[in-house]
């Protein structure tokens, strides 16, 4: 509780006087001019106090919250050591053309963008088998299991079959090529080709640019 300040003043006087009291009481009128009455005053007399009590000014709070009816992409993957069992749901994270141009390199803008074909042969992992876990570039969403990678001889990477969900087929509008495309950002990947008499378990050939690639290998310390 802090100090009160009062100033008192009789009516008939142009004098003051100031008082300090630290528990001001309900009714401060009578109680004042029965203590501070100056001298030879008449008992009709009256004073007039002047005072002001100050208070604590209430403490204001405001919550900012975030969140709340915004739109998160939340990928559907998980992991049992560092293999990968389930995948990204499809079109969560697409961005506009310029957003795109942005983030990736011209090499990687012109493949997963704007549909092109890096040359055969020239790829990082056309002949690259170590063992991990081979993300889309674009959006870094896991598409392939190493275990599924293949040499085919064609010149780019191929594998034989995506994680669950990963991957998405579209034929080109000739009808002579199926496209492989990232089911998160849509970034093209290659083409998808089947019945070509493999000894794989599908008998499909994913057969992709190594620029839409990234290559993550398992990291033994994870507990995921």
């Amino acid at each position: 509780m802090g100090l009160h300040i009062f100033r008192t003043s009789p009516i008939t006087s142009s004098s003051s006087k100031t008082i300090i009291i630290n528990n001001p009481i309900a009714k401060p009128l009578p109680t004042l001019s029965r203590f501070f009455s100056p001298p030879n005053s008449s008992p009709t007399s009256f004073f007039k106090t002047h005072f002001r009590v100050s208070s604590p000014k209430p403490i204001s709070t405001s919550i900012s919250t975030t969140g709340f009816g915004a739109s998160f992409h939340q990928s559907n993957r998980a992991f049992r050591g560092s293999t990968v069992i389930a995948m990204a749901a499809s079109g969560s994270l697409q961005k506009s053309e310029e957003e795109w141009r942005a983030i990736l390199s011209p090499e990687q803008f012109q493949i997963l963008r704007q549909k092109g074909t890096e040359y055969p042969g020239t790829g990082k992992y056309d002949k690259f088998y170590e063992e991990g876990v081979y993300n889309c570039a674009g959006c870094g969403t896991p598409l392939y299991k190493s275990k599924t990678k293949f040499n085919s001889g064609c010149g780019w990477p191929a594998f034989y079959e995506g994680l669950p969900g990963a991957i998405n087929q579209t034929p080109d509008p000739d009808g002579m090529r199926t496209e492989i495309t990232c089911a998160a950002c849509g970034g093209h990947l290659g083409h998808i080709f089947k019945g070509e008499g493999w000894q794989t378990p599908t008998n499909e050939r994913h057969c992709v640019n190594s620029i839409s690639l990234t290559f993550v290998p398992p990291n033994p310390d994870s507990s995921l």
